[in-house]
């Protein structure tokens, strides 16, 4: 059988969806229901489900960044969207991402029906059988996981560069956007050809160079205000990315 998974914080309409839509007729079946995007990554890890109807706008939550950490780690994985939120331009970033429909509130049985037929002619298309989930390799899955792991990439750099001067961490950033910590390691490398320390260091530097501008500031004062602990370690990491001492690039501004 593939594997279902609902996930909606409204009980209701999860509850419908699980015994309204005729499963059986696809050879699926509903192994796990969850109220939220937290929840269900815990329980999509452990289940591993094949096909997912979700809700985008709950709580709490960022939908896209949901999808994107979901089509970045199981790139097979399909996913329709049910949500109440109209708009047109969130609806195309949702595809870009590898959702295959997008569905408005209330939706009627054959809107769903036709969901779940294509999400299934989609599995078959990748090779994938019930009870077997297998990576394609097939192109279209391939562009599906780059572009959600752009996606995510760019939301984590976004993240540190609006809290570059706390004592953030990868862990941290990961379970911002939904993704282990492993998972968003990887990316990082992938993407940018950095870990997460070398990127973050790259945006205070980059901060502390729009900063020593101010000459009243003092060095010390600056790598404080760019999330390093001490002025010594500052000095280390800004030479190791510019080539030269922070004094020695202060005094050529």
């Amino acid at each position: 059988m593939y594997k279902v998974m609902i996930i909606d914080d409204e009980p209701i309409i999860a509850e419908g969806l699980s015994k309204i839509i005729p499963w059986s007729q696809w050879n699926a079946e509903v192994v796990a229901v969850a109220p939220d995007g937290l929840t269900g990554q815990t329980l999509i890890r452990e289940k591993k489900p094949d096909l997912i109807i979700s809700d985008i706008c709950m709580p709490g939550q960022d939908g896209l960044n949901m999808i994107a950490a979901l089509k970045s780690e199981f790139p097979d994985m399909e996913v329709t969207i049910l949500t109440g939120y109209r708009d047109f331009d969130y609806a195309q970033r949702a595809i870009r991402l590898g959702v295959s429909r997008f569905l408005l509130k209330p939706s009627n049985l054959g809107e769903l029906n036709e969901a779940v037929e294509t999400m299934v002619h989609n599995l078959k298309k990748k090779g994938i059988q019930p009870d077997r989930q297998e990576p394609s390799g097939k192109e279209e899955s391939e562009e599906q996981k780059n572009a959600a792991g752009s996606f995510i990439v760019s939301n984590a750099v976004q993240y540190m560069q609006e809290h570059f001067q706390e004592k953030i961490t990868l862990p941290e950033v990961a379970e911002k956007i939904y993704v282990s910590q492993w998972h968003l390691s990887k990316l990082l490398n992938r993407h940018m050809g950095k870990n997460f320390s070398e990127v973050l260091n790259s945006i205070r530097i980059e901060k502390a160079k729009e900063l020593m501008k101010d000459p009243s500031l003092r060095l010390a004062d600056i790598a404080e205000m760019v999330g390093f602990l001490d002025v010594a370690h500052f000095s280390r990491v800004f030479k190791k990315l510019t080539g030269v001492s922070a004094g020695e690039y202060r005094n050529h501004l």
